[in-house]
This record gives C-alpha cells, sequence and structure tokens, in this order.
C-alpha cells in the first residue's frame, strides 16, 4: 500500500521456518530487523541486528527457534536495516481527509536510558504539531485517498526512518498508542468528545486546536517490566505516593495505567507493572524535559524505575539532523 502511494520502502523478506531464515542471514551476510507476523508476541520478540555481517542474527534466530513453544510454525520478516533518525508523523483522519495540522513523534523504546536493553514498546516520546507539514506531506499525507476509499476514520501514525538516501517508511499503526494519546490530550485545544465526533461524522473545516508546545512524557515502571512473570511476587500491591501539594495542573499531567484503590491508597496493580506515564509541556524540548521529570520526580514507588534521558538525543543530533536533511527548521 505505501508502495502504490508512490513511497520507497525497505525490503522485508518473509520466512515460517527459523532455519530457512538463518540461511538467507548466512546466505547474504547484511544487518537486518526481525519482526514476528500476527498478534500475542511481546516486543521483546522482535530483535535490531547490531552486526553489519548479521553474525548476532543467525544467533537471534536460533535462540527463538530453539524456544519456540506455540503449536504453530512461526511467521516473520527479515526487514533490511536503514541507519537514520527514527520519527513518525501523525494525523487523525474523518473519513474524507487528515486533520491539520498533523504531529511529529520521537519514540523510545528500550528500557534503559541509553537505548540499551529491551524492547518495551514505549519507555518515552517527544511529541510536537510544529512543523510537521512537509514530512506529513511527503508520507502519511499521501495515503489520504486510500484511506477515503475505505471510509476509514480514526488517528493514524506512520513511523519513518529519515536519512541521506530519503524517507523509509517502517509500519503504520491505524490506532491510538500508548502513551500516545496521553501525549497528545495536553497539546490539544480540544475535548476529546469534540474530536472524536468531528472524526465520527466527517464535515468540518478539517482544523484541530493545538498549542504551540513541546510535550514529552516519562513511563514510571516497577520490576519485571517489560516481563509479566513475577510481577505478583515484586511489584504488585506496592503504595504509590503523590505529593501533598499536587496542583490541578499536575495532575492532569498524571495518567494513570495499572494503578488500583486499596482501602483509600493507590497502589500498583495490573499484570506487568507499567504503572503511569508523567507528562511535560513547554516552549522547547529541553523545557518539556525539565516539567516531566521535575513531576516525575514527585512521584514515591518503591523500586520505581523510568528512563532519564527521554529527548537527549532529539536535542543533541537529531533535530538538527532533521534541519540539515530540509524536513524541519528552527531550534528543538
Amino acid at each position: 500500500m505505501l508502495r502504490a502511494a508512490g513511497l520507497r520502502t525497505l525490503a522485508a523478506h518473509r520466512f515460517t521456518s527459523f532455519d530457512h531464515g538463518r540461511a538467507f542471514v548466512a546466505r547474504t551476510r547484511r544487518r537486518y530487523v526481525l519482526k514476528f507476523n500476527g498478534c500475542g508476541y511481546a516486543s521483546m520478540r522482535n530483535y535490531v541486528g547490531m552486526r553489519e555481517d548479521g553474525m548476532d542474527m543467525l544467533g537471534a534466530l536460533a535462540h527463538q527457534r530453539d524456544r519456540w513453544v506455540l503449536p504453530h510454525a512461526p511467521d516473520f520478516i527479515l526487514m533490511d536495516y536503514a541507519c537514520g533518525v527514527e520519527v513518525g508523523v501523525g494525523a487523525y483522519f474523518d473519513g474524507a481527509r487528515f486533520f491539520s495540522p498533523p504531529n511529529l513523534d520521537w519514540e523510545h523504546k528500550r528500557l534503559y536510558p541509553g537505548d540499551l536493553g529491551e524492547l518495551t514498546g514505549e519507555m518515552g516520546t517527544v511529541v510536537s504539531y510544529r512543523g510537521a507539514e512537509k514530512l506529513f506531506d511527503a508520507t502519511l499525507g499521501r495515503l489520504a485517498p486510500r484511506l477515503a476509499a475505505n471510509g476509514h476514520r480514526g488517528y493514524v501514525n506512520l513511523n519513518l526512518i529519515v536519512n541521506a538516501q530519503g524517507v523509509w517508511p517502517l509500519e503504520l499503526t491505524t490506532r491510538f498508542g500508548y502513551p500516545g494519546y496521553s501525549i497528545l490530550d495536553a497539546l490539544q485545544a480540544e475535548r476529546w468528545d469534540g474530536i472524536l465526533a468531528r472524526m465520527a461524522d466527517g464535515g468540518g473545516d478539517g482544523r484541530l486546536a493545538t498549542h504551540d508546545a513541546e510535550r514529552e512524557p516519562v513511563v514510571l515502571t516497577v520490576p519485571p517490566v517489560p516481563y509479566s512473570e513475577g510481577y505478583a511476587r515484586l511489584s504488585k500491591g506496592l503504595p504509590i505516593y503523590l505529593p501533598s501539594d499536587l496542583t490541578a495542573d499536575e495532575r492532569h499531567h498524571l495518567h494513570f495505567a495499572e494503578v488500583a484503590l486499596d482501602r483509600g491508597q493507590l497502589v500498583t496493580s495490573g499484570t506487568v507493572g507499567y504503572i503511569m506515564v508523567v507528562t511535560g509541556r513547554g516552549e522547547t524540548v529541553a523545557a518539556a524535559q525539565r516539567a516531566a521529570y521535575a513531576l516525575a520526580g514527585k512521584v514515591a514507588i518503591p523500586n520505581v524505575r523510568y528512563r532519564t534521558d527521554i529527548g537527549d538525543r532529539l536535542i543533541a543530533r537529531d533535530h538538527a539532523e532533521l534541519v540539515r536533511l530540509g524536513w524541519l527548521t528552527g531550534a528543538p
């Protein structure tokens, strides 16, 4: 579908046998990304190859093969690896057109600072409704005719790698991401009921009222995230203490996930340990970063864990690289 819209895509090679996938890597000796097809697979099953000769991918595939216990054969792709700036572009679609403006996001998917550890799905993101138009027009915006022909209504996000060779779409997400909706909430000057109604009903001027600011969320977790085994023994039921002087504005920036109320005390609940998302808003990425971490530091949970570098890479180099390549202007 992306190619039909005029976009270049990275080659994706599909396999239903780990040994066939290993033979392909052994023959081509390239760097690949392993992604499983279908639902029900944890994020950490995917693997981003690290070596240019593919040796680590050979080991990763053998590891998956030797521990495969599901009754059906595996179904996965090996996608060509592209080095560059990872960025997403998203917008709401009302059945006929995208709402304007679109937004940009920079995700942080690994568990630990410095992009180390397991792929968790999401540990924090920087989002902005400023300056997305050029990248949107070149990528996601081209899908509008196909979405309209099928009557699609909802949020659509397209994840990309941008480098000197071009823009490479990786995957489409046709749902609200998490913590994506929490991030967008404080940047939108409209209530959710109005946005959802306009998407469902169509019509209108296609404009979305937004705040001229940056937004950053930080995901607060407890062990054993990103795994579920052992959560009940290690961390479920831990007390959560919020600051006694919490303001109404600060409360708006706390987005609870696996949280319960036990005899008047907030406690950790759920099945994994993904406790809450703390967000910050500011005129710059650095200001949003400071606000998010200042509030996160006020939340006390025994053994709480979160990344302390959300937005650092964007400030240090990724934004400047997108400016150099002509996709953005100004400062982060």
